[in-house]
């Protein structure tokens, strides 16, 4: 298909590379960030829904990231907040249910104690600026700042930060795990990608890096680990850079580098098929299709008026 199959208004969309406005969940609904409000469009039967919409002192949302569930989502916000909504619900969430058969009085008091406990858990907060990259990993959210620091946050528990990571200088502008839930991708606008994992972190809560990789030459937002090859990486380089490149995030070691000519702002494997696709800035503002290994264009699709900031799959 060279055309769209479909076109969405997105007015107040914020024209910041460094964000994460876009997100489709598991239950196949989208999510979009406009300034303050967050939207869902329905896939199903293409209804659109307001879920939020922030405070001016709490806005614009810097970032947007579904749980696995497809009904939870995590909304960074530019007061370095985070806050967890349930769509179906459209309300923030505030407690766990607890599905117990039966409890006797001595136990009320421990689960009002519990329940306000997760009361608490509204708000993440962690960071000093504002959050504009969001991970899920099973139920503990990574969340990347402006302040450069990586955290993550275990949102069964009161004292939800579990590990930090700091190494990135600037903010951080790229996060994703690995399939395996394993290692943690991320990119900064210092130029750098970190590779960080999670086995080194269980014993330490302010984790070292596995790797630090310096090769690209702008900032590192794109990220895309590969559905059928373990420990392998794609990484997009921002306009002074316009390079993809791979690696094997075990060794650290860079596999190939492909000049694109044009900022990249996100990347996306296929699921299917020995394929990635990229997403660019200017000049042509478009979608390239690429076969891999041998990096040959499959095909480029054309459209978009300014740089398309991110990409989201189902």
């Amino acid at each position: 298909m060279q055309s769209a199959d479909r076109t969405l208004d997105a007015p107040d969309l914020l024209d910041d590379y460094y964000l994460n406005l876009l997100d489709w969940s598991s239950t196949n609904v989208l999510s979009i960030a406009l300034n303050n409000t967050v939207y869902l469009w329905h896939a199903s039967d293409s209804s659109i829904s307001e879920l939020l919409n922030a405070d001016e002192e709490e806005g614009p949302v810097t970032s947007l990231s579904w749980a696995l569930d497809g009904t939870q989502i995590a909304v960074g916000l530019n007061n370095s907040v985070v806050q967890l909504w349930d769509s179906q619900s459209n309300k923030r969430v505030n407690k766990t249910c607890l599905s117990l058969p039966r409890f006797s009085h001595s136990n009320i008091m421990a689960i009002a104690k519990f329940d306000m406990i997760q009361l608490q858990l509204r708000a993440l907060k962690g960071h000093h600026e504002r959050v504009g990259a969001l991970a899920w990993n099973g139920p503990i959210l990574t969340t990347g700042g402006l302040d450069g620091i990586i955290i993550n946050h275990d949102v069964r528990i009161r004292d939800h930060i579990v590990q930090t990571y700091r190494g990135h200088t600037q903010e951080v502008c790229g996060l994703k795990w690995s399939p395996s839930g394993q290692q943690l991708a991320s990119g900064g606008n210092d130029n750098l990608l970190y590779i960080w994992d999670k086995s080194m972190a269980s014993h330490n809560p302010s984790s070292q890096y596995f790797h630090q990789l310096d090769e690209h030459c702008a900032a590192v937002k794109a990220l895309a680990w590969c559905p059928f090859q373990n420990n392998l990486l794609a990484s997009g380089g921002g306009s002074s850079d316009g390079c993809i490149k791979f690696w094997n995030t075990q060794t650290g070691a860079c596999l190939n580098t492909v000049d694109t000519h044009s900022q990249v702002s996100s990347l996306l494997w296929n699921r299917h098929e020995r394929e990635l696709l990229s997403s660019h800035g200017p000049n042509q503002n478009q979608l390239t299709l690429w076969k891999y290994p041998s990096m040959v264009k499959i095909t480029e699709l054309t459209g978009h008026t300014a740089r398309v900031l991110h990409m989201a799959q189902v």
